[in-house]
This record gives structure tokens, sequence and C-alpha cells, in this order.
């Protein structure tokens, strides 16, 4: 038990997980309280001071969390992925909807109990998008937050819906009570865009065909691309992805003007990850196999995300571009892994 302000982390261990544990651990004077399905890694569980093991549904086990430990930021990454959504869209909404809803009223009580805003993050998607065909998603170019807001699948609706829940507590809470504002959480979002992370191994989310085809090089394991050569996505590396997280919640509130933003690095076709894949490991063996619904859904994401007002309103500012992200970051350590 602890009265110390303190981090909660659901969904700890997760690719985003990994690497903000490693960098709140490094930074941060709070104990770091983690909730996740399975138990951490070793090389993670030493950094976090508390581990429960759980799910975000058992509002008993976060009444527990609740009563032993003063949580003031809420990283929120517990989520069903797009994926495993589409096979199972009732579990889905369940986990990624009522899941983030228990996560908002914890941090509402814990805000209450305390005296003080909650730092509540959550990581969205471009999977909250939903353009309707490729000649639309050409001519449509960098997609601003509110445009195409029309998401295909129930992982993007969930998504959409629960940045709308956020806003709901941080700007609308309980609206028509008489007195001062009662709201006590403080929601952040961002819109991430397909995430290449060289820590941990894809785990099936539907962009994942990037690092999915680098891994299986890496491994001289064949791999068929899902996708076409030509379709595309933003992306970014994770370490990007840490860090403008980081940069979002340490951000002057009062400088925010959203409280969901879109990110992005670069946003490269697969036949261009492809030649860089095969440039770094020439004999890989990459196919295209096209699997034309996974690959409509990919078609309904935008190729690329207008970032201007993360860039603006907390400087976003992602050191790796494509070429970069495969030389300095990516083949390296993936390398490293499979050697």
């Amino acid at each position: 038990m602890s009265r110390q302000p303190s981090i909660l982390i659901t969904g700890a261990g997760g690719e985003i997980g990994h690497g903000l544990i490693d960098r709140l651990f490094h930074m941060s004077d709070r104990p770091i309280i983690t909730l996740d399905l399975n138990p951490l890694e070793k090389a993670i569980a030493g950094q976090v001071r508390k581990e429960f093991v759980g799910s975000i549904l058992d509002t008993q086990l976060l009444e527990r969390i609740n009563a032993e430990y003063e949580v003031d930021q809420v990283f929120h990454l517990a989520a069903l992925l797009s994926t495993r959504s589409e096979f199972s869209p009732a579990l889905a909404h369940k986990v990624n909807v009522e899941g983030t809803l228990n996560l908002l009223e914890f941090a509402q009580k814990e805000g209450e109990s305390h005296g003080r805003d909650v730092l509540f993050f959550y990581p969205s998607s471009i999977a909250a998008y939903g353009l309707p065909d490729d000649v639309t998603k050409k001519q449509a170019g960098r997609v601003k937050e509110d445009e195409f807001n029309q998401p295909t699948t129930m992982y993007g609706a969930n998504k959409l819906y629960c940045e709308h829940l956020g806003r709901y507590y941080d700007r609308h809470f309980r609206q028509l009570s008489a007195g001062p504002k009662l709201g006590k959480v403080d929601f952040r979002c961002i819109r991430f865009p397909g995430l290449i992370s060289a820590a941990t191994v894809p785990s099936g989310g539907t962009s994942d065909y990037v690092p999915e085809m680098i891994h299986a090089a890496a491994q001289g394991q064949p791999y068929a691309c899902f996708v076409r050569s030509d379709a595309r996505i933003p992306f970014m590396a994770m370490p990007d992805a840490v860090t403008a997280i980081l940069m979002l919640t340490a951000a002057n509130k009062a400088k925010l003007t959203r409280c969901v933003y879109n990110i992005g690095a670069f946003a490269p076709s697969a036949g261009e990850v492809e030649s860089l894949v095969r440039k770094a490991f020439p004999v890989a063996n990459i196919v295209y196999k096209l699997d034309e619904k996974r690959a409509g859904i990919v078609d309904s994401w935008p190729a690329d995300v207008d970032d201007t007002a993360a860039r603006v309103d907390w400087g976003l500012n992602p050191q790796f571009d494509l070429r970069t992200a495969f030389d300095e970051y990516l083949v390296p350590t993936i390398r490293k892994r499979y050697s």
C-alpha cells in the first residue's frame, strides 16, 4: 500500500508498454503499478513497484488498486487489437469500450479522493478513420483528425467512441450538476499510425505486415504479405511513439487545443518497405498473397495523416524517418535478436 502519487499502466506487457515502462522508470520518481492479463517479462518486471495480473473488466480489482494506491497518472494501453476484434466483435466492445469506461471511472474516483485531476493517456489509432474507396484515399492526402471518422472495423469504432468518452470525462462530466466543474480527468489521446518495434514480436495487428516482413527476413523465413505492394498507410518507430506519449502528457494543459491528436513520421508503401528489407537481408523470401478482407481494412485508412496540431501544440518531432528507422533502429536490433 502506498499513498505516494503513482502511475498505473494497463496492458503493460504490450508493445507500447515495454518502452513506456522503461522510460518512466528512468525519468519519473513515481512508482509504477501495472495491470495486465499476463505476468510481465522479467526484463521489465523489475522496474515495476506492484504488478497486478487481472482484467480491466474486474471492477473489484480496480477498487482494490484505488484503495491501496494514490494514482494520479493512468496510461490505459489495454485493448483487443484490430484483427482479433473482427473475429470477436462483442468481446472487443466489452474490452475496448467497457474496459475504458471502467478506467475513466477509476481515474475520476482517484481525482475526487485526492482533490486534483488525474492525467489519463489513451492510445487511439488510424483505425478510427474510414475512407470509402481508393480514389478518395488518394485525393484526401494527409487527413486531419476530424475528417473521415467513419471506421469500418469494430476496433476502429471502439477507439473513436472512447475518444469521445474521454473528451466527455475531461470537458463535460455531469455538466448539469450545480456548482463548479466536477470532472477530475485530464484526458489526452494520440491517434497512432502503425507502430514498428524492434523490441517485441508483432502481435497480429492489421498494420503489422511491415514488422512481420522484417522479423521473417531476419529469421530467414518466407513471408507472404497480405496487402498489395502499393498499399500505403503512415507508420512510426516505437521509440518516437513513446517519446510522443511523454511529450503530450508533460505538455501544459492550457496550450492544448485538442483532446485527440494525429501523429505520423513516414508513410511508405509495402513495396518500398520490401525494398529496404531486401537491402538489409538480400536472401529475403517475400511474396504478396492478397487477403482481400484484411487489405480492404488497410485501404480504408489514410495514406498519411496531418499532424500539424501535435507539432504546434506540444512539439512533436519524430527522430526517425523511414531510412533511419531501418538503418539505425529496426535492422540492427532485430538482426541481433535472431543472431
